[in-house]
């Protein structure tokens, strides 16, 4: 009884602490992420607490035995910011051919019907009114800016007060309204009023460039269809996408997108690819080939067997990832954060000293020393430069994603284009992962039936040799023997009765064992295994009948990856556990340096000792790679690659493209070079504008188009990263 009433306990304890999503409207910059943040933190009961204001998405864990979930809901609207439920989408059970996907989520309403919008034109109105009523009649001019002065403080105060009941007590807002209240107070209601209206519009400039920047990572999921047609007794009926079901068979025909990750059972086609991994070529597809969700079937129809639910195709993993990464800060973005928090109050106090030190000692007028002080309050907020790291870094995730370059984080993106050497796996990686038959060489007979006693013995064979000869056999049409007593030699051979002789499939020492090589059979192996090819030696009842040479071969792109790095001044190593004449063979052809004969515990030294020198990127496709993937500064995973690599690495190049390998270089040392740019822009204008504020050149207003126009200009130069393309050097690379 103790025991279930232990348990009882615990099934209720895990109930309360519930896992909860919210959509945040309004929360567009790192400073609104921040505040909701220390909110939610200072609630009991919430913790693993996750902000994104690139996705908008504020998610936690709440014992709702201790708080409510509406409270949290109340403590975020009082800091003036919109919240509703973000619920997964839910299959209604039932007949799957009517019933369709429920779900709830926040639509995103357009950014000229937004309460920001709406403020910022009444603003605009009442200051216009001031303005022409202070023409008519001057002596009036304080009060007729009063109106847009009161509304505006109104506003941004309700906020600043939340804010700083909520944990944070210099945040923009107050500093704004602080600055709104002096100067209403020195008579300078004029200036009050154009401060919250140019404010306003700040912040609405800034929701827009930060929706636009979100637009990229949204529109993939559009990319899969809301329906499929679904494959059942001969017939094809649509369902939704979202019911489909591991197993299942969907009809794709010319022209629709693949509704789910599958592989394909029926028909041959070819697919754009570009929607997900950037492939810009059509791909051709037949039985057994995978393809993505939301790619486009070009001309045939297929069937396809689906591989993976709607919630794990690759677009959702996409999305997940993405998401994901804009949660986990860049290591600059976090220095940037701890250093803000210290300028903030530091700026505060010195704006203090600027307005009543002078007046003080030195007998100075005291309004244009306040007056001064409160445009150097606005000057000194710290908007722009907070916001110059997260913007960059999201809007590099957000166009390598649209290329195919998944990176799962700002570490990572900034970790890339700081590498001096990128260390390659061998095979899937730089070769294509499918060993084909080169060469074939009959010491008796045809090459036909040398080819077809080796099929017979490696048929039903996983070993990637025997596959290469079967596949070869069938693309010949060469038909397969009955064969029997089938046995391998590990390590060495395959065995079985072939038309009542023992034929063997093996390696060259295994058949000098048997028989002696002729001389032609032995320097053609010399010369084959020369160019890294893999041979095997076709025995019938001991005797040498053929030899066979087996190659993986380099990617198409491979030797232009490995030049493209070397042009970015990377050096790239291969690490293979390959032999060290294949090794040398392949890295020969690539122009890259080779060690070769290693073990996963060897490429795991390996990388230890180049990461002792300068940080390095691993890449790998294979389980074999992924302790390799974990312990490199970066790791890398081709798009082909398994699940324990794509998981273990840091990036994925989803194209399975060498190439590619370089544009993440080129992409990470774009987006440093923007942040470098944001950083100058925040600094550069605030130092002009203390200076001038402090010596009484400039005033209220320019303090705050100072701050506003910062805030906009490093916005405007992180979106231009969403112009980059892989092809060719853009603006802010050319910086490099």
């Amino acid at each position: 009884m103790a025991a279930m009433a232990h348990s009882d306990v615990a099934e209720v304890g895990a109930k309360a602490r519930a896992a909860l999503r919210y959509q945040v409207e309004g929360m567009d910059c790192p400073s609104c992420a921040s505040k909701i943040e220390t909110a939610v933190g200072r609630v009991r009961g919430a913790e693993d607490i996750r902000v994104n204001y690139g996705t908008q998405i504020l998610a936690f864990r709440l014992d709702e035995a201790t708080t409510p979930r509406a409270a949290v809901e109340d403590q975020v609207r009082k800091l003036g910011y919109g919240i509703a439920p973000v619920e997964a989408p839910r299959v209604v059970e039932g007949e799957r051919g009517t019933a369709g996907s429920e779900v709830r989520s926040h639509v995103r309403q357009p950014w000229w019907k937004g309460a920001k919008t709406k403020l910022a034109a009444v603003l605009g109105g009442l200051t216009a009114a001031g303005f022409v009523a202070s023409l008519a009649a001057p002596t009036l001019e304080h009060w007729a800016y009063l109106p847009a002065a009161l509304l505006g403080l109104a506003f941004f105060g309700r906020k600043a007060i939340a804010a700083a009941r909520a944990g944070s007590p210099f945040s923009i807002e107050m500093l704004m309204s602080i600055a709104t209240v002096g100067a209403i107070a020195i008579g300078a209601t004029s200036e009050a009023a154009v401060v919250v209206f140019l404010f306003t519009v700040g912040e609405l400039l800034e929701g827009v460039a930060a929706g636009r920047a979100r637009a990229g990572i949204e529109a993939l999921g559009a990319l899969v269809p809301r329906t499929a047609l679904l494959v059942d007794g001969g017939t094809a009926r649509e369902v939704p996408a979202a019911s489909l079901k591991v197993g299942d068979l969907v009809l794709v025909r010319p022209g629709d997108r693949v509704s789910a990750d599958g592989e394909v059972v029926e028909g041959e086609s070819e697919v754009d690819e570009s929607p997900v991994t950037g492939e810009s070529a059509p791909v051709p597809k037949a039985e057994g080939a995978s393809v993505f969700a939301g790619s486009i079937n070009a001309s045939g129809a297929l069937q396809v067997r689906v591989t993976r639910p709607a919630s794990d195709n690759t677009i959702a993993r996409i999305i997940r990832m993405v998401d994901e990464a804009q949660e986990a800060k860049a290591p600059t973005a976090r220095f940037i954060e701890r250093f803000s928090a210290v300028y903030t109050p530091i700026a505060v106090a010195v704006a203090a000293l600027v307005a009543v030190a002078p007046p003080l000692f030195l007998g100075a007028d005291w309004g244009t020393w306040i007056y001064r002080g409160l445009a150097l309050l606005l000057v000194a907020c710290p908007c722009a430069l907070v916001l110059s790291t997260p913007a960059a870094i999201a809007s590099g995730l957000a166009v390598g994603t649209r290329r195919g370059l998944l990176v799962k984080g700002g570490g990572a993106l900034e970790t890339i284009g700081r590498v001096r050497t990128v260390a390659f796996d061998k095979t899937g990686t730089l070769t294509e992962g499918r060993p084909r038959v080169t060469d074939v060489l009959a010491l008796t007979g045809s090459e036909r039936t040398l080819l077809g006693l080796a099929a017979a013995v490696e048929n039903g064979s996983s070993h990637p040799l025997g596959r290469a000869i079967l596949e070869r056999a069938a693309a010949d049409g060469i038909p397969l023997r009955p064969a029997k007593d089938l046995h391998a030699i590990p390590g060495k051979a395959a065995e079985a009765v072939v038309t009542g002789k023992r034929v063997t499939v093996g390696s060259p020492s295994h058949a000098a064992e048997q028989a002696p090589l002729p001389a032609d059979a032995e320097r053609a192996v010399a010369e084959w295994e020369g160019q890294g090819k893999t041979v095997v030696v076709v025995s019938v009842d001991g005797a040498p009948t053929g030899l066979i040479a087996v190659r993986d071969e380099p990617r198409p792109d491979a030797a232009a990856g490995i030049r493209a790095l070397d042009a970015l001044g990377v050096e790239a190593v291969m690490l293979t556990g390959d032999n060290i004449r294949t090794g040398q063979a392949i890295a020969g052809a690539l122009g890259l340096k080779v060690k070769a004969g290693l073990l996963p515990e060897d490429k795991l030294r390996e990388i230890g000792a180049l990461k002792e020198k300068a940080p390095v990127a691993m890449v790998g496709d294979g389980i074999n790679d992924a302790p390799a993937l974990a312990a490199a500064s970066v790791g890398v995973a081709m798009g082909g690659g398994t699940d324990v690599a794509l998981e273990t690495a840091d990036a994925a190049v989803l194209g399975s493209r060498v190439l590619d390998v370089a544009a993440l270089v080129r992409l990470s040392r774009a987006t440093l070079a923007n942040i470098h740019q944001n950083v100058i822009i925040a600094l550069g204008l605030k130092a002009v504008f203390l200076v001038t504020t402090v010596v009484g050149i400039t005033g209220l207003w320019p303090a705050v188009l100072a701050d506003t126009g910062a805030t906009v200009l490093v916005t405007l130069n992180a979106l231009r990263l969403l112009r980059w393309r892989p092809e060719a050097r853009t603006p802010t690379e050319a910086h490099t």
